[in-house]
């Protein structure tokens, strides 16, 4: 699990308006893919999924104060297309944060 805290508040439906905004025409800019990936609100988390490609959701974020907790599918932590997804939330959480930043609590 990846802990990023934000320094502000947010919360899940920022956060899922966002990245259903957002994600799949950055990514599809990054990569020169028309993938299109699937992000769903599931209970108390957003999750990121491709089921076309990938079994299970690649990514599942829930909020916990300022906190982002971020699940990653182990399965692809080498896949191109997850480290562009990866890459390109962390861009996005910056951009939540603005002039206050992020940090990284945890990895692992």
């Amino acid at each position: 699990m990846k802990i990023i805290t934000l320094h502000t508040d947010t919360d899940l439906n920022q956060l899922y308006l966002l990245l259903h905004e957002k994600l799949n025409p950055l990514f599809q800019e990054q990569r020169k893919s028309e993938l299109n990936f699937t992000i769903e609100r599931k209970g108390e988390a957003v999750e990121i999924s491709l089921p076309a490609v990938y079994e299970g959701a690649l990514f599942s974020i829930a909020i916990n104060g300022n906190e982002l907790w971020i699940t990653r599918n182990e399965h692809y932590v080498d896949d191109v297309n997850s480290l562009t997804v990866e890459s390109i939330l962390n861009d996005l959480f910056s951009k939540i944060a603005d002039n206050l930043g992020t940090d990284l609590v945890q990895e692992g």
